[in-house]
């Protein structure tokens, strides 16, 4: 099947439902960047360090990628930066369109797969902010590859992901509160529905997702080319019952070298 295509349709739908990772960022917020008072997440609570980017955006290419939502590109293009965004969903790209048609941005969007960025030439940015999506690619291998080949020398890779415990439970039961160990790394969200359920669960345009082993996620980096220079954890906030024993999303710095 074409995940690819299953996965925008989804995250199409969850523009149309309202998800948290689909609302834009406020006016508030833009006009603060504007004065250079702003901060982006590449996880889901924490604030990525302001150290890890340069003093001053203003001038750099940075490439949002898989990173719809009207979220991080136009407070980074508010702040000077020359931003392109792409995601697989054209109604998350949407987002970030009325962002800048609100607040007067200039910013480009793009559809397309993080694991193809054929439509960008060699060394053509200078720091690429991913936030957690690679869970909807089966090779992760592919993102690092493409995002070191569009990266300038020295150019920065700011990436979010999940640790890969997040998948060994059962979700429905770790919802309700029991740590039930379920399932293995690496699989998929197809690997464990029972085989009449697969069908049924396509058909409800629900996102399929990939458990990639911590190796694939940081020794895959580092076979690519980067140098990582920067790691911090994060969880759900409190919200869920893991958050009381493990962070379950991991975000890296990493330099092309």
């Amino acid at each position: 099947m074409d995940t690819t295509q299953q996965n925008s349709t989804a995250w199409d739908q969850k523009v149309e439902e309202g998800s948290r990772y689909t609302k834009l960022v406020s006016t508030e917020i833009i006009e603060k960047a504007k004065n250079d008072d702003w901060g982006i997440t590449v996880t889901t609570e924490k604030t990525v360090p302001r150290k890890w980017f340069p003093k001053s955006l203003k001038g750099l290419k940075i490439l949002c990628l898989a990173s719809g939502g009207g979220q991080q590109a136009p407070v980074l293009a508010a702040a000077g930066a020359d931003v392109t965004v792409t995601d697989i969903s054209k109604k998350q790209l949407e987002q970030d369109q009325k962002v800048a048609k609100r607040d007067n941005l200039s910013l480009t969007t793009l559809q397309g797969d993080m694991v193809d960025l054929s439509d960008f030439n060699d060394e053509s940015f200078d720091i690429i902010v991913n936030p957690v999506s690679n869970l909807f690619v089966k090779d992760v291998h592919l993102v690092w590859k493409e995002t070191y080949r569009v990266l300038k020398s020295k150019g920065v890779l700011i990436t979010g992901f999940t640790n890969p415990l997040l998948w060994i439970f059962d979700d429905e039961e770790e919802r309700k509160g029991n740590l039930d160990v379920k399932n293995s790394i690496p699989s998929s969200t197809l690997d464990y529905l029972p085989e009449g359920d697969v069908e049924k669960y396509i058909q409800s345009n629900q996102t399929i997702e990939y458990a990639h082993t911590l190796e694939d996620q940081i020794q895959g980096q580092i076979d690519a080319g980067f140098a990582i220079t920067g790691f911090y954890e994060d969880d759900f906030g409190g919200t869920r019952i893991l958050d009381n024993h493990i962070k379950t999303f991991i975000a890296t710095r990493a330099v092309k070298l």
